[in-house]
Formats: structure tokens, sequence, C-alpha cells
């Protein structure tokens, strides 16, 4: 009885195994290389799947998602003998499983060999100033070498990024200083402008007010003498409607030679030539009313 036990007991284990063994799922965005009796067999997508067991063999999953990789720096050298400090980053995704697994051993480290060595090669041909401006055209030409070497491989590059180029120390402070002149130069360019155009406004602003000027008392001088005017016109009106005789006239003249006599300005009396005969008309008159 016991020995029953002990069989059936043995025979659910050696069942368990093997349905462990027979039973596999692979889950989405994987894939799976079956080797059966150590070669090739086929490719396993996601979902469930049985293998015969101890004859078909799963090898390690490989994740078909893109994936970014960032290369540790790496010290290049330019044109122009500079030693300048370049981090990368690849995108990088799987498209062919069985590639991927028997055409390179480890094919994140020979991406990471291959681009080290393109990056040497396309920035060895490039000076300081150019490897700093044309990061664009660097991962182009990155990105181009490394998806025709990566194709063999099951591995298509997707975008190359220069994350970081960073120059010598004494080269970043010398560039430190071009460029913090280059910023006073800008500033003392800005400030002269600044005040050339705040010159131009003033002078335009103190040319318009004299213009305005000139042009109130030009408007001012026409209006006092059209006014100066129409008072005389009134006043010979008045005096030609009154039939003035020479008395009042001469007593008018007086009372015009007072105001000119009290002129502080007045420093010489100008004695005008009909003087004497003004003043014997002045003496007729007062004669003939006494």
């Amino acid at each position: 009885m016991l020995y029953s036990y002990l069989s059936v007991g043995l025979l659910v284990l050696v069942f368990g195994l093997v349905l462990v063994r027979a039973v596999k799922i692979v889950p989405q965005a994987n894939a799976g290389i079956v080797e059966r009796l150590g070669r090739f067999n086929r490719v396993l997508g996601a979902g469930l799947t049985i293998l015969i067991p101890f004859v078909d063999r799963l090898r390690p999953l490989i994740d078909m998602r893109e994936r970014v990789v960032s290369f540790p720096p790496q010290p290049v050298i330019t044109e122009d003998n500079l030693v300048v400090s370049i981090d990368t980053v690849i995108y990088f995704q799987v498209t062919d499983p069985k590639s991927a697994t028997y055409e390179i051993e480890n094919y994140i480290q020979g991406i990471e060999q291959l681009t080290v060595t393109t990056l040497r090669n396309v920035v060895g041909g490039l000076d300081l100033e150019q490897a700093l401006t044309s990061r664009d055209s660097i991962n182009a030409a990155l990105r181009g070498v490394l998806d025709d070497a990566t194709g063999k491989w099951g591995v298509r590059v997707n975008r190359v990024e220069l994350k970081a180029i960073d120059p010598p120390p004494s080269v970043q402070e010398s560039m430190e200083k071009q460029m913090r002149a280059e910023r006073d130069k800008r500033a003392a360019i800005l400030t002269a402008e600044g005040e050339k155009q705040s010159q131009i406004l003033t002078a335009e602003g103190a040319r318009q007010a004299e213009i305005l000027r000139a042009e109130g008392d030009a408007q001012a001088a026409v209006l006092r003498a059209k006014g100066e005017a129409e008072a005389i016109e009134k006043v010979f009106n008045a005096i030609h409607d009154a039939n003035a005789d020479d008395r009042v006239l001469a007593y008018q003249y007086i009372q015009q030679l007072k105001e000119i006599a009290n002129g502080q300005a007045s420093k010489i009396w100008v004695i005008p030539a009909e003087f004497s005969g003004a003043a014997a008309k002045i003496a007729e008159a007062f004669k003939g009313k006494s």
C-alpha cells in the first residue's frame, strides 16, 4: 500500500516537472528562441506555447521594445589636436530575435564599441568649433554607420544623440572669456544705440518745440498787428465821425508826448521835424479858446 502511494506521488512529481518544462508563457513585447536538441527551431511570440520536455529549450527572452542606452563619456581627439569628452545616447530596437541571438554575443556591447569607433572617426575630421556647432550632422553620420553595421545583428538604430561635448578646462575658460567679452560688446553697442536714439529723439523734440514756438509767435504777432490795425481804424473812424477840430488833436498830441517821456527805455528825445508847426497850432488853438 505504501509502495503504491510512493509510486503515485513520484508519478505526480514527474508529471509536474514535465508540465512545467513543457508549458511556457511569453509576455507581451518579448520574443523567445526555441532550440531543439541544441539547434534553432523557432521564434516564440507573446502568449502560451508548448515545448517538448527535455528536447526543446527556451533561451532567455529578448525585449522587443525600443531601448535607450547611455554610454560613458569618451575622449576624442579633434582635427586641431584637442581632446574633448563626448557623451552619447543610443535609441535602438531589436527587429530580428534570431540574428540578435546568433549573429553577435552581446549586441549592446557591440553597439557601444561601434559607437566609440565611429565617433572618433567622425569627430577626428572636425576641429573644435565644427564639433561644437555640427551636432546634427554628427548625429546623422553616427546613425547611418550604426544602422548599416547593426542591421545584420537584427538591431535597428533609431536615433543617436550627443548629450554633451566638453572641451578641455583651459579651452572652456578661454571660451567663457570670449563669450563674456562678446556679451559686454553687445551690451555696449546696445547702450550706445540707446543713447544715440535718445539724443535723436531729444533733438527732434526740441526742433519741433522751436517750430511750434515760432509758429505761435508768428500767429501772435499777426493777431497783435491785426488788433492794432483794427484799433487804429476804430480811433480814426471815431475822430472822423466826431469831426474833431485842431484843439482836440493838439491835446492828444501833448498826451502822447507825455507817454513817450515816461518810457523807461527812452534815453534820447527825438523831436519830430513838424514839432514847431504842431506847437504853433497848439498855441493858436488855446488862444482861440481864450
